[in-house]
């Protein structure tokens, strides 16, 4: 079975919003320290476009937790393959994830960080399918709101492939 992708955000409204999430984090985190956790493989491309945009002082960790495979739809069993290098106790900290679909993953991860002791702990992601949820995650920050729909690019892959995309696109396959 062949795919193609068909765009679904430009680079420039991907660019547009990521700003704009920036400037409000840096307002919401104004004279405080915050720390990012990016949800590896597919936070990557986010979080480093996001902390470029963040002026508020940042340190980072980084985090690989798997539910999907090689399979288009989550599976509901959470892996962690790598946990954080550093403690968050006392720490604000920001989950930066490429994506929010059923919520299996991100409401086991925050519940397992908040009890890490950190001061605070909120949830920024690039795109979110509320209409896919099965376990409620508040999501502190979107860049975009997305129907239920396969995507690919700016990280997020498909079997691997596509991350590398500067623009977010839908998987059709022919």
């Amino acid at each position: 079975m062949a795919e193609h992708v068909r765009v679904l955000l430009t680079e420039e409204e991907v660019d547009r919003r990521i700003q704009e999430i920036g400037e409000q984090i840096n307002r919401d985190y104004a004279g405080k320290q915050v720390h990012l956790i990016c949800v590896l493989k597919g936070g990557a491309f986010f979080l480093c476009e996001l902390a470029k945009r963040i002026t508020v002082p940042v340190s980072l960790d980084f985090m690989s937790v798997s539910s999907y495979g090689s399979a288009t739809k989550s599976s509901g069993v959470v892996r962690i393959v790598k946990d954080l290098d550093e403690p968050l106790k006392d720490k604000e900290v920001l989950v930066v994830e490429d994506i929010v679909d059923s919520g299996r993953t991100l409401s086991y991860l925050l519940e397992m960080l908040k009890d890490r002791g950190p001061k605070s702990v909120r949830l920024c992601t690039l795109l979110d399918k509320p209409e896919r949820r099965v376990v409620d995650v508040h999501v502190d920050y979107t860049c975009f709101q997305i129907p239920d729909e396969f995507v690919v690019g700016y990280g997020l892959d498909y079997d691997q492939r596509y991350r590398n995309l500067p623009y977010i696109g839908v998987v059709e396959f022919d």
